[in-house]
């Protein structure tokens, strides 16, 4: 029987018509490239800081160190974050989030034109930043649904992708362009993009005000928990990005990679640095013109099991281009996974509670990439940046393995509707 233009899903074009939701993906891109951009600059500048004194192992610890510094708010602060974005408006959370992330990117900027720049100030720093993305993601991932009709979710999640990973495209490049001039410059620069993510969100007219469920703080945290707990399918999909990305986060060695290994320099940095972002565009913008319908969980697992291999590819190679490639499809595979996984979630949670899954979800998604920086320093000081890298991607393997086999519903997962 022919399909009929009803049950047909919306197209791509819909979503252009949805001012507000325009606004929330310029500003959600313009943050993305800021971000990206502070984070190639603080790599780059602690790393050599760190060299300037101390060994390579050493220094691509204290890289590592970034990661834990951000992800220790991260942690806890999850539930509170969660019941903020349920219980307060969205997109008022996200400005002061904004606000926040100015001061902390300003704060750089001086210290680094004035010379005042040093280990533990930039340690304190990502400390302060992971404080702010820990109130930022729940409510960002929430607000989202609230600006689009639920027909269009599965498109709009895969734009939202697109919106990052192209600005971690662009991101990684400029940023490894404007370190050629000066820490500072990066700095400055990541101040005006906040300021312009702030100001495009600001501009949204829909209501971001959640329906608030009745009941204490302490309690709507413990709802949040029990859900995530209780829905499988939900706990299976952030848990094995979790432990898959903990694992094989070769991207926090990079600066590593690009100065003692294959020894490209700074702009060499933001190449690779761009690698992955490149992969998952490609694979972003087929998904936005051509969502999953079908085998998504089948389709999830060869993601993260591609990932895995990727990362060993990219651990061998001496070569510049070929690390970029190995970490193209590393990327593109990782977004695979990324946009099955947010599907899922975002369909099966309720409104009243996706701040606080969001929040579970994202202190997953930290430990996966900041923790995961921190355990790519430890191996790393001990079996060396290659080892280390190699260490990750067999591991990203054998976890593919184990979760495919505890957690059946979700390889049996099928449509993303």
């Amino acid at each position: 029987m022919a399909e009929t233009p009803a049950d047909s899903p919306p197209s791509a074009r819909a979503l252009l018509k949805e001012r507000d939701y325009l606004l929330f993906w310029g500003s959600r891109w313009t943050g993305s490239f800021a971000a990206q951009i502070q984070s190639v600059a603080l790599g780059w500048q602690m790393y050599a800081i760190a060299r300037a004194t101390r060994s390579v192992q050493e220094s691509a610890f204290l890289v590592g160190m970034i990661g834990l510094a951000a992800f220790i708010p991260v942690f806890l602060l999850t539930l509170p974050a969660g019941e903020t974005a349920d219980r307060h408006n969205r997109k008022t959370v996200l400005l002061v989030c904004l606000a926040a992330e100015m001061a902390t990117v300003l704060t750089l900027a001086i210290a680094s034109w004035r010379g005042w720049a040093s280990v533990p100030l930039l340690l304190v720093v990502g400390f302060l930043f992971g404080a702010a993305r820990a109130f930022f993601a729940p409510a960002s991932t929430a607000l989202g649904p609230m600006l689009v009709p639920r027909p269009l979710l599965p498109r709009a999640i895969a734009w939202n992708s697109l919106a990052w990973q192209t600005a971690s495209v662009a991101g990684p490049a400029m940023g490894g362009v404007l370190l050629l001039l000066s820490p500072a410059h990066a700095y400055f620069a990541t101040f005006g993009l906040y300021l312009v993510s702030a100001l495009s969100l600001a501009l949204i007219r829909k209501n971001a005000q959640p329906v608030v469920n009745p009941g204490s703080r302490w309690a709507l945290m413990k709802e949040g928990l029990s859900y995530v707990w209780a829905q499988k399918i939900v706990f299976g999909a952030i848990s094995l990005d979790l432990f898959a990305v903990l694992l094989g986060g070769a991207t926090a060695l990079l600066p590593v990679f690009a100065r003692d290994v294959l020894q490209v320099g700074p702009q060499g940095f933001g190449i690779l640095r761009a690698g992955p972002a490149i992969g998952a565009t490609v694979v972003a913008l087929s998904l936005a013109a051509r969502p999953i319908h079908r085998k998504a969980g089948v389709i999830m697992f060869w993601g993260v099991a591609v990932f895995g291999l990727a990362t060993c590819v990219f651990a061998l190679s001496r070569s510049l281009w070929l690390s970029v490639a190995a970490l193209a499809v590393l990327g593109g595979a990782d977004m695979l996974s990324v946009y099955v996984r947010q599907t899922l979630v975002q369909l099966v949670t309720p409104d009243a509670m996706r701040g606080r899954v969001a929040a579970v979800s994202s202190v997953f998604i930290g430990a996966s990439n900041e923790l995961g920086e921190f355990e790519s320093g430890v191996v790393a000081r001990f079996l060396g940046p290659v080892g280390a890298a190699l260490f990750g991607g067999v591991g990203a393997l054998i976890v593919t393995g184990a979760w495919a086999g505890l957690f059946p519903a979700l390889r049996k997962a099928d449509r993303l509707e």
